[in-house]
Parts: C-alpha cells; structure tokens; sequence
C-alpha cells in the first residue's frame, strides 16, 4: 500500500471528469418497499457472481426449505446458492443471464404456503432489532467463514464474493471500510430505500465487515441528492464512530475508482483495485446482508429491485426471492405501458437490454428500467468528428475513442496500449457522444473477444 495516499484524510466530496445525466428517481423513491408475492417457481442460475460457477446439490423432485443450500462453491472466488422459496426441486436447465452468458439452473417450484411472505419477510430480512453496541465478539476468520457460507456477493452489481473482499492480506493492509450508498445511476432507487427504511443493518455489517477486514475506519457514502438517505444513516451511527460523508451528485459517483477519491482523497491506479490504497468498498445492500447473515444466521436468498421507468404502470421497489421473473416484478407493478419499446436490467446507461421477459432475479440486480420509445429514440451512428468530449468526461482518464475503435478492428495490441480492460464500462463516452458511436457495446464486446483470443 502507497504510504503517501493513506496519509490523505478526506477527498474533495467528488472526481474529475464525469457527466450529469437526467436522474429521474422521483419515479420510484417514494415507493416504501413491498415484498413480491412468492411466484411459482423460482429459477436459480448456478452463476451469479464473478468467479467459478457453483454445483448442483439437489435432485428433481426433492423438497427444499427456504435457506437451505442447493448448489455448492466449487473455488474460492464463488459462493453458494440458496433456496428462496420453500418447494419442490424440478428439472433443471439453462437460463441466458442478461449478460448474453448462458448458464445452468435449479428450478424451485414454491409450495402454496411459505414460512415468510408479506411484513413478516421484510421484518425477518431487514426488520426488528439490529444492535450496534453489544454485536458478538467475533474473530475476522468466523466472519469470513459465515459470509462465505451465506453466500454473500457485492450486491451493487459487481457480484464479487464477499468473502474474498474481506479475506486479510497481510501485504495489503486495509485501513477503511467504504460503504457505497451513493446509487448514481439514473431511475434506481433501491439502495435509496433501503437508507430510509433500514439504517441500522446497514450499520451492524458495516461494523461486523469492517472487523474482518481489519479497517479502522468506516465512512459511508451518500450522494446530496439523497437527504433523507443521510438523515436517516446518521441518525443509526450515532456513537458508533461510524461517519456519514455527502458527495456531490454526479455520475458514476458509485464507482470504486471514483468514490475512493471522492471520500478519502486516494488514487485507485490503472488496473489496481482500492485494496491497492488500504480501502475495501461495499455497497449498502451487502453489508446489510452482511448483518443478517452474521446476526441472524440467514442466507441471502431477497434483495430489493427497482421496478421503475416511464414504460412502468406503477414504478415500485420490491423485496424480492432470487430467482423470481423479469415478468413477475414487472406483473406486480401493473405491467407495461403501451409506450415502453424497451427493459433493461439494472439503469439505462450501465444496464443490459433485454429479449425477453422469463429471466431471473439474481443476487446482482438492483433494478429493472422500462424505457418508452421517446427515451429511446436516438439518432443513427455517424463517423468519429474527433471532438474529444468522450475523453473529457470519462471518469478513468482514458481513450474511448482509440479502445472502441480498436475493438471494433480487433487490434488487440492498440486496445491494450490504451488499457481497455482498465475501461469501467460506466457509459458516460456514450452518453456524451455527439455522433452516436456506440463505444461502450465495442468495448464490452472488445473485452470478451480479445480474452477468447
């Protein structure tokens, strides 16, 4: 770790460069989270997070409890998967993540009556009492191990397992514990409601995470246009020591490489991570699932998504099962308007266009956005003018340009020259960009190419 940076005490509450797109969360942030009525079935990819896939521990026609594991880790970077519903185990197939990548699944059909539904599930996951003061002594090994065993992942999108953020590592010692609540991407407000109606678990895991990791100090961050967020947080942290830091509102704020200067002043290098600079960074959701899983001895098997989108009847956030359908959020918010042309999984600029609606909620999705064919309507693809605003905005001081170009002639040496794989994906070089060159697909299509090659 670079001495000099973690001698920094506080950022400047934001990062260079960046955008300020339309943030349209009034959609949805006044919507108190419901819990979805359990569907039929649930559909459990055995990826959900970036490492190895898992492995199946059930068989057809066995009955699973909620909670209980059904397919196992298979390495270190993994984590296990849970039954959200109560049911019977049925023939298992393949799903097409909306990523594009096709992976095995374990097929839960629920059973008429479940142990939680309604209030009684949102008090189980993130309701009642959460202590600060008197949480259990625990040793960083025995946390590691029950959110390793809960099957914990970076539920911000990112999907890395939790436990391997919080393992120790002796030559890269961690200092602070980042929670990121600052929720960038436009219309998504699942994070936000989760600030205002559930503080004190964010701040239990925090706390229990922070112990793993061996940081000393816990900042939390929030964007400004969140009030209630912070009220809320800073209200919970009263005499923790836990501090609650307001950032500027700007696009991609909850970015690692941008919040970790933002708070703290630091430079997350080319191609390092935040480890690299003595900071570990977790969304609110994760160490809010961290708390359960240590205080409650519960899994991850909910998270709350954002139903939202001008194609949305009634934009909602719910706490649903993992595994639940695309169709099924969307059914509980009055289904589609007849202008929405487009759903997306996740916001609209990070997010992934969808095909088809039979697609399953995974420990990763925070929202699913409903574009109308105005929000949609752009212009066609001209050629490059080279007026630089791709590079002006970008938030990772690179190239765009020069990367998408490079991907798109798969000139793999000029793609690594101007570090692709450094690129975020964050989408702000295609938001700005006044000839429509879609240069965040190239990039994300460069990145899967050159690896095959």
């Amino acid at each position: 770790m670079n001495a000099t940076l973690t001698k920094v005490k506080s950022g400047k509450g934001t990062f260079a460069r960046g955008i300020h797109p339309p943030e349209r969360k009034t959609l949805a942030q006044d919507a108190a989270v419901e819990a979805l009525a359990t569907p039929q079935q649930v559909v459990l990819p055995l990826l959900q997070h970036l490492g190895a896939p898992c492995e199946s521990l059930v068989a057809p026609k066995q009955e699973v409890a909620m909670g209980q594991m059904v397919a196992k880790a298979t390495g270190f970077v993994s984590a296990p998967i849970h039954a959200s519903v109560k049911g019977v185990v049925g023939t298992g197939g393949v799903t097409t993540l909306p990523n594009g990548r096709h992976v095995k699944t374990v097929v839960i059909a629920a059973a008429p009556e479940q142990p939680l539904a309604g209030r009684a599930l949102w008090d189980d996951v993130y309701g009642g009492d959460w202590p600060l003061r008197q949480l259990p002594r625990l040793e960083p090994g025995q946390i590691v191990q029950a959110i390793q065993d809960a099957g914990l992942v970076g539920m911000g999108g990112a999907a890395f397992p939790t436990h391997v953020k919080l393992t120790r590592n002796e030559k890269r010692p961690v200092d602070t514990l980042l929670v990121n609540g600052c929720e960038c991407e436009p219309y998504l407000t699942a994070d936000y409601r989760l600030m205002v109606e559930a503080p004190r678990p964010i701040v239990a895991g925090a706390i229990l995470a922070a112990r793993a990791a061996g940081a000393r100090d816990i900042q939390v961050a929030i964007e400004d246009n969140k009030p209630a967020a912070v009220e809320a947080l800073r209200e919970a942290v009263e005499g923790t020591g836990v501090q609650v830091r307001v950032l500027k509102t700007k696009y991609p704020q909850g970015g690692e490489r941008q919040v970790v200067p933002a708070v703290l002043g630091r430079e997350v290098p080319t191609g390092g991570l935040p480890l690299d600079v003595g900071v570990v960074v977790m969304n609110v959701a994760t160490v809010a699932a961290v708390a359960r899983a240590l205080l409650r001895g519960k899994p991850l098997t909910h998270r709350i998504v954002s139903v939202t989108g001008g194609g949305i009847r009634t934009p909602r956030n719910l706490l649903a099962p993992i595994g639940a359908s695309y169709q099924s959020l969307i059914d509980a918010c009055g289904g589609l308007t007849d202008d929405a042309a487009r759903v997306i999984s996740g916001g609209p600029i990070m997010g992934f266009a969808l095909g088809e609606l039979d697609v399953p909620v995974t420990k990763g999705t925070s929202g699913v956005t409903v574009l109308t064919h105005e929000e949609v309507r752009r212009s066609a693809e001209t050629p490059c003018v080279r007026c630089g605003r791709c590079v002006e905005v970008c938030p990772l001081d690179l190239v765009p340009t020069r990367i998408a170009l490079a991907a798109r002639n798969k000139d793999w040496d000029l793609a690594r020259r101007y570090h692709m794989q450094a690129c975020c994906e964050c989408g702000c070089c295609g938001y700005i960009c006044p000839a429509r060159v879609p240069l965040v697909q190239l990039i994300r299509m460069g990145k899967v190419q050159m690896g095959k090659e």
